[in-house]
């Protein structure tokens, strides 16, 4: 991505040399461009592995994108679904070098698990960037294998074809990213004569946005003001705000005024659904002030719940479900520990009607209906009490209403709270 960024000229001549000379000096040359992105000083001694989201945006002739910059390592998924759980579109990088491509593809691997993530949290445009084709002599059997191979999977996770697209880059080198001049990409101009990255990007659609309902703003971020106030970060999934309003926090029974705005650092007086913003707020004390709190109009409360039911799809798991198991529950950037309580019923997948009532188990590829309750964080100790989060029916918002299951590490189902 931050060649990428150099390429468009959002990265000066000045910042290029000095993340290429402290890279070099630390051993990892190679990283250099990552580290536009991966800034702070634990990415960079990980070698260039991104632990948090990073936010960018850049303009095409006929879009403004905001880029979110999240984890693909998995010890860092947490990250990786708040990222998700805000983008509209995915551009997956995939590694064409031999092996590498194979092992975050098969069974467990990175790419896999990505991929049904952002499915899952309702993302249904996807770019794949075919990258390090440099490294395998730029061979369209390479290239042509990998999306065959990846086309394959994204019509079985619900990915229509018409919203997938493939390119082969080699971003080290800046080949076919904006364009392919240079003399780096005669190899590939030999046989592709499709669009760039670019050019792609520029063809996104852009979903429509519920900018009538109620806002809703999940946070993702909070930190302190250079001023006064706390900021806090997020993608406004509904409604609009503007500066001066008075907005309530949940849960708890805190308000706080909007002080200013900020989107793609440019203050605004307002802004709608579909924005990742920065907003500054006054009047509320920090400490009640969370990540994956929400923000509402004090006169239309997002419901809280401890206990819901939800219908979910079961993914390809080695170990059933049964009533009583302890999962994470993953909503927008909050996780928490729960239960799944009772296992109502399976569903045909195919019409959504009751196929068995009460059954003992969940396998793999199942859609059921099951009652989830959240449990105390054991951090806090044996005794502690669940807190209730804020969540909406699907049929009432579809970003407020998506939840994503994990249990040891690996995510095993998807869905949404009915």
């Amino acid at each position: 991505m931050g060649r990428l960024l150099y390429e468009l000229g959002l990265v000066d001549e000045k910042s290029r040399r000095a993340n290429e000379r402290e890279s070099s000096r630390t051993g990892k040359s190679s990283f250099c461009w990552a580290w536009e992105l991966d800034g702070t000083a634990e990415e960079r001694e990980r070698f260039g592995i991104t632990m948090d989201i990073a936010m960018q945006s850049l303009s095409t002739t006929h879009r403004q994108i905001t880029i979110l910059d999240a984890p693909g390592h998995k010890d860092f998924i947490p990250n990786m679904i708040s990222g998700a759980s805000q983008a509209d579109c995915a551009l997956l990088v995939v590694d064409a070098t031999t092996g590498e491509f194979e092992a975050g593809f098969d069974r467990g691997g990175q790419t896999r698990e990505h991929l049904v993530l952002v499915r899952s949290l309702g993302v249904s445009q996807v770019i794949v960037a075919v990258n390090k084709l440099d490294q395998v002599n730029w061979e369209q059997s390479r290239y042509d294998e990998i999306c065959e191979q990846l086309r394959t999977f994204f019509t079985q996770s619900g990915f229509h074809s018409s919203k997938t697209r493939f390119v082969p880059v080699g971003a080290m080198l800046g080949v076919n990213l904006v364009e392919r001049k240079a003399p780096e990409a005669s190899a590939v101009s030999m046989w592709y004569k499709g669009p760039t990255l670019v050019d792609l990007l520029d063809k996104l659609e852009p979903p429509v946005r519920d900018i009538a309902s109620p806002l809703r703003l999940p946070i993702s971020n909070v930190f302190k003001g250079q001023s006064s106030g706390t900021g806090v970060t997020g993608r406004i999934c509904a409604g609009l705000i503007q500066i001066g309003e008075r907005v309530r926090v949940l849960p708890g029974d805190e308000t706080a005024i909007v002080k200013s705005i900020e989107v793609d650092e440019r203050n605004l007086p307002w802004a709608v659904a579909g924005t990742n913003a920065t907003l500054h707020l006054t009047a509320i004390d920090p400490i009640h002030l969370n990540i994956g709190s929400v923000l509402c109009p004090p006169t239309d409360l997002v419901p809280l719940a401890i206990s819901f039911s939800a219908r979910i799809i079961i993914f390809d798991i080695q170990l059933p479900i049964i009533s009583g198991a302890s999962v994470e529950l993953f909503h927008h950037s909050r996780d928490v520990p729960a239960t799944i309580s009772k296992l109502v019923a399976t569903l045909d997948r195919a019409v959504g009607s009751i196929a068995k009532r009460s059954p003992r188990v969940l396998t793999k590829g199942t859609s059921a209906e099951i009652e989830i309750t959240l449990r105390g964080d054991t951090l806090s100790g044996p005794g502690a009490v669940a807190r209730p989060i804020p969540i909406e029916p699907f049929s009432v918002n579809k970003d407020m209403g998506r939840i994503l299951l994990r249990r040891g590490g690996e995510t095993i189902a998807a869905g949404e709270f009915s």
